[in-house]
Formats: C-alpha cells, structure tokens, sequence
C-alpha cells in the first residue's frame, strides 16, 4: 500500500509500504480521508521523541471497512486503543489508561496511509448523508469537545458562561464550537495569525482578536506554549477555569502566585474518553457543530508540501485534510 512516511526532521516520502494486517478482534479500514494533527507537525518538527523516524503519522481519520459481513461499512476512527479492563478504562476514563495506544505512536501505525488496522470497538458508524471528510473531523472536535466538558463541569453554577479560546487552528475553532453546543454563546477566539483570523471570522462566523483583553470565566488554551499560558493566566476571571489542551512546549508561562489567590481552576486535558468519542460524532451527524466546511482537501500524494506549507503559515483553513485515493 501506498503511505506517507515520517522519514527525519522535516522530511516525509510518499511510497509503498507493507500492507496493514488486522490483528484478531480488529478491522481493516480503507482510510478515505485522514487530517494534518498538530501532534503530526509536532513529530514533523523532531519535537515529540515518542514519535520517531521512520513511522507512519496520522490518527484523524474516517474510511470504509474491507472484508467480513461488514464489508464497506462507512466509518469514522476513535485512534486511542486502551485495554478495556482497567480501573481507568471501566469508570469511562479510557484516555487515562495506563496501556494506551494511539496510532501514528509505535507500536501502531498511523493513517496517512490507503489503509489501518483497528480494534472493532474504536470504530463509529457514520450515516450516509454526512461525508468521510466531515466525519474524519471527529477526532480533533473530540479532543475539544473532552476539554469543553470537564471545563463546564467544572466551573462555579454562579459564574456566567463566558469563553475565550487561544487559538485558532483546528482544536481552537472546535472548542469554539463544541462551546457554543454545550450553550455558551459568548466566545472569543484570540488568533495573531491575519490571515487565519480573517478565515476564521469570515468563513466561520467566528468572534475574534489579535490579542485578547479583560478577564473570562472559561479560558481554552488551545496552542500550550509559555505565551499562551502567561495570556490565560493573566486572563481568567477569579474563580474561573483554565482547560489545557495544546502540546506546544512542556514548561513555563504559568502565573502560579494568581492562579491560587485567585481559586483559578486549571485543568490538564488529554485526548477524549470513548464517549466523548461517540457524543462528538453524534453531535457532526446531528449537525450541532455547524456545518464543517472549512477543512482544505489535499491529495495524500502531497502530503509533503501540505506540511511545507503549514510550516511556513501558508495556510488559512484550520484543517488540512488527505485523500489517499483519487
């Protein structure tokens, strides 16, 4: 099969590779379309050593199941394998499963490739109305839909609902959207990038700024570097809650003498429990979370560039998706 490999630091190869094979309880998906994560730009970047050269990127992901009594199934693709017996994966927090696997993470594979292997139960039934473009989105909505939730259950029932999302890549928008879903009307996205703002207010609809100011009782952070901490910080009201969800470096920024004065909730947020997985695809099928059209299509062939191109802030639209098949 053909698969767009993570050869070294900056460099990907689109070439053939050996097929994948399904192991017993697992299903071989033909991925139709698979997005750019920035966990993937991250490994791009040499900046995640769990993600090493040679490997295969790639985890958001929808396509078809091949072969069995299931033969051509339209499917979306939960990434994160878990053991299901644990104390974690029992109570509903699969994601905080000690024996986690995700693809695009040895020992598994990733989706940048004509096909995967997945266990049965990491994959969600996709009608035939919603498209294998849209439906590949769930993952990356997931990630914020996870971070939304514990965000609101955790903020005070006296304090108004009121957002501020740093960001506005992918994870930023779908926090953004899964907000205004779980009823905060009032969002803020804060984006330096011009020409990402102004798709992001033009072709979503979105409220934005270069820079935010005043105080929020919810913030998302949504980027994860120091900035971008030191601004949510300085940023959430009193008594008000930080969801971290980017990854963009692993210290500094937190104003920890503020955040305790003033009974500021932070939350560290990972990846999404199995039903959040299956609320955020029920919410794209239901189309509580808009109408999803402003992912970019790219063939899988030019993987390379499209990641060129995110490197250089050439891109407007949140979402790079790949097609492995023409």
């Amino acid at each position: 099969m053909k698969a767009l490999v993570y050869e070294d630091v900056e460099t990907l190869g689109f070439r053939d590779v050996p097929d994948a094979t399904p192991q017993p309880g697992e299903h071989l998906i033909k991925i139709r379309a698979v997005g750019i994560c920035g966990s993937d730009m991250h490994a791009y970047l040499g900046h995640d050593a769990r993600r090493p050269a040679p490997l295969i990127l790639g985890h958001e992901a929808a396509g078809e199941t091949v072969g069995g009594e299931q033969n051509g199934r339209r499917v979306t693709v939960n990434p994160l394998v878990t053991c299901r017996t644990c104390a974690a994966c029992t109570s509903g927090r699969e994601n905080l499963c000690a024996a986690r696997q995700i693809i695009s993470m040895p020992p598994r594979e990733g989706a940048f490739a004509q096909y995967v292997a997945m266990p049965g139960t990491n994959l969600v039934h996709v009608p035939d109305d919603v498209s294998l473009a849209k439906a590949a989105l769930a993952e990356p909505l997931a990630v914020s839909w996870h971070a939304v939730r514990l965000a609101l259950e955790a903020l005070h029932p006296a304090m108004d609902k009121r957002a501020l999302v740093i960001g506005g890549g992918a994870i930023g928008l779908a926090a953004s959207l899964a907000l205004k879903a779980m009823g905060v009307a009032d969002v803020t996205v804060a984006e330096p990038n011009d020409m990402r703002r102004a798709f992001l207010t033009d072709q979503c609809g979105e409220t934005t700024v270069s820079r935010a100011e005043g105080q929020f009782p919810i913030v998302i952070d949504a980027v994860g570097y120091a900035a971008t901490r030191a601004t949510a910080s300085a940023l959430a009201q009193p008594g008000g809650v930080i969801a971290h969800v980017g990854l963009g470096e692993d210290t500094g920024g937190l104003d920890i003498r503020r955040m305790t004065l003033q009974e500021i909730t932070f939350i560290g947020t990972y990846t999404y429990t199995a039903q959040d997985f299956r609320d955020t695809a029920q919410a794209i099928f239901d189309g509580r979370l808009g109408a999803l059209d402003w992912a970019e299509a790219r063939p899988l062939a030019d993987g390379f560039a499209a990641f060129q191109d995110l490197r250089a802030g050439r891109v407007a639209a949140p979402k790079i998706v790949l097609f492995p098949w023409s």
